[in-house]
């Protein structure tokens, strides 16, 4: 749930990057850090393990201007991809207002995203919380890969694997290069907003 403070007029939306350990995540964040560095008002956070995964989460705020009178700042947080962290994710996922589901679209990553999507599914449900209700972007990641011939998923086996209850937009993406980075992040920065001011504007 967005945070609001009528006495300065901002709403602080989250969105949470989720999905596999090493789908993407973090990666996307740091696209995003880079290409919006002069928006960005504050450094990225980031607590990483020895392995350069995340341990807890990345967190960017960032600015996006005015609704309704009122300043939206939007914080982008992930989660860490291994299981043996879900404390974490769950606690990170507390008070989100969108989603955006990293697959790995690599084709021996294909259970690892369906066991990610399941215990999303989990730990929204600890909030009362459901993600078909939830705006949701999915980004099908690392497309790229088909250049050095590593078998990926074809869209369909994604769609159909993670999207076909929801039907929410997705987009097929490179972290690493960034195609599709920016435009799955204004995706769910309009569906998050529009959420927000249906509820609360």
């Amino acid at each position: 749930m967005a945070f609001i403070n009528l006495k300065s007029k901002v709403i602080q939306v989250k969105i949470v990057y989720y999905g596999p350990g090493r789908g993407g995540k973090t990666t996307n964040l740091e696209y995003i850090y880079r290409k919006f560095q002069q928006r960005i008002r504050a450094e990225m956070v980031t607590i990483k393990t020895h392995g350069d995964r995340t341990l807890f989460f990345d967190f960017l705020p960032f600015d996006i201007g005015m609704v309704n009178g009122y300043t939206i700042k939007i914080q982008l947080y992930t989660v860490p991809g291994q299981v043996k962290y879900n404390a974490t994710r769950r606690l990170v996922l507390r008070g989100v207002d969108g989603i955006v589901f990293v697959a790995d679209a690599m084709v021996v990553r294909r259970e690892k995203n369906i066991q990610a999507l399941r215990n999303l599914r989990e730990n929204l449900a600890s909030y009362k919380k459901n993600l078909a209700t939830l705006p949701l972007v999915m980004q099908y990641n690392k497309i790229d890969l088909a250049e050095q011939g590593i078998p990926l998923l074809d869209t369909e086996v994604l769609e159909h694997d993670l999207n076909r209850e929801f039907g929410a937009p997705y987009f097929a993406a490179s972290a690493y290069r960034g195609t599709n980075v920016v435009a799955t992040l204004k995706k769910i920065i309009s569906t998050s907003v529009a959420s927000v001011r249906k509820e609360f504007l």
